[in-house]
């Protein structure tokens, strides 16, 4: 199974624990082949407009395309993990600068995985 979780700094909300299960960060200062471009999260950032979120959405699923492209391998050994385990890939959304879980990079990579990979048991937000 593969899903996302919230990465929270210091101590967690109380109703909202842990995940149990592999957690692996995937924000944007990672060295993670699903970390989105910096700049592009920094301009979504600036500007959470709907119109922002469609131009990260673009960007950031074609940086996708690209990364699978030219190295596949990280993908597989993530999808081979997830069949074996449950895998939760992490990052700070929803947070006051970007407040839509939905518009979360977790939740673009989760929906690439869900497509590459259609044996794998991917879990969406909502």
């Amino acid at each position: 199974m593969l899903a996302r979780y919230r990465v929270v700094r210091g101590k967690r909300p109380p109703g909202e624990p842990l995940p149990r299960g592999v957690r692996i960060d995937v924000r944007k200062h990672t060295r993670h082949f699903l970390r989105p471009d910096s700049v592009e999260v920094d301009a979504l950032l600036a500007d959470p407009t709907e119109a922002a979120f469609r131009r990260f959405r673009k960007a950031y699923r074609e940086l996708l395309a690209e990364r699978f492209r030219t190295d596949r391998e990280p993908f597989d050994r993530l999808a081979e993990q997830a069949r074996q385990k449950k895998v939760y890939i992490g990052c700070n959304c929803p947070t006051k600068k970007q407040a839509l879980e939905e518009r979360c990079h977790t939740v673009l990579a989760l929906e690439f995985m869900a497509k590459k990979y259609p044996d794998l048991d991917v879990e969406l937000p909502g």
